[in-house]
């Protein structure tokens, strides 16, 4: 009984937090928009809609960020795995050539002959 009390209290309390952040959303932009972009004055619900379309919008519809962030980087867990496989001087080898294709400048490169006039 303690369990479903407890629950129905978060749900109310849930709810109550929504209910505050769209007001005080509300609130804030019928006080600014309207003066500083010549925007429209918008009701609760509209500003319920709005805030819910940025939310699936900036985060989708996951819980706690997106499937990557939840299961760790794919890309580096495929490099350590293919790090875990080779020797030092494999390693050393491999880094070599990652920084001559990634990490040369411009003054590094060779520049091309002028042609003489």
């Amino acid at each position: 009984m303690k369990r479903v009390i407890k629950f129905l209290l978060c749900v109310v309390f849930g709810i109550l937090l929504i209910i505050l952040f769209t007001y005080v959303t509300q609130i804030l932009w019928n006080w600014l928009v309207p003066t500083l972009f010549n925007g429209p004055i918008i009701s609760f619900y509209q500003t319920l809609g709005l805030l819910i379309l940025s939310k699936i919008i900036f985060s989708g519809f996951g819980g706690k960020g997106s499937k990557c962030e939840m299961d760790g980087n794919p890309w580096k867990e495929k490099m350590k795995e293919k790090f875990s496989h080779m020797s030092a001087e494999e390693r050393e080898t491999f880094k070599q050539k990652m920084r001559e294709k990634w990490c040369s400048t411009m003054s590094d490169k060779p520049q091309k002959p002028e042609s003489e006039n």
